[in-house]
């Protein structure tokens, strides 16, 4: 899977490796106890609508977050003052820091695309204050 690239903006591919680790996880969760296997397979199940339905766009000025073609969140790299993705041999969680506000992301994209995109458009932010 590749990245779509234009002149104005970056689109990450999808990455399903996190649901599928936590729906595989719920089989065995399953087998000793039910609701609890139940439960993290409808989480994991979440996470692969969420991978699917969600685009993460870096534009020249702010990370967008896209539901099929409605933007429903504008990230202006203006207000980023760090980001960090956690677990660097298997990365599973994006974090970033605005003025005025804290963001986690499970990493539903492809990491090393995001992490490109991230070092391109916020290298600033990287750094902690």
């Amino acid at each position: 899977m590749t990245s779509t690239t234009t002149a104005t903006y970056t689109d990450l591919p999808a990455s399903y490796r996190i649901p599928l680790v936590v729906m595989g996880a719920a089989i065995p969760l399953a087998l000793a106890n039910l609701w609890i296997g139940g439960i993290v397979g409808a989480f994991g199940l979440f996470l692969m609508v969420q991978a699917k339905i969600l685009t993460l766009r870096f534009t020249e000025t702010a990370l967008d977050v896209y539901r099929g073609d409605t933007v429903i969140r504008h990230f202006p790299y203006a207000e980023w003052q760090h980001w960090e993705i956690f677990w660097e041999p298997v990365p599973v969680l994006f974090y970033f820091r605005e003025v005025n506000s804290i963001h986690f992301l499970p990493v539903l994209f492809s990491p090393p695309a995001l992490r490109a995109c991230l070092e391109t458009h916020c290298a600033l932010a990287q750094d902690p204050a």
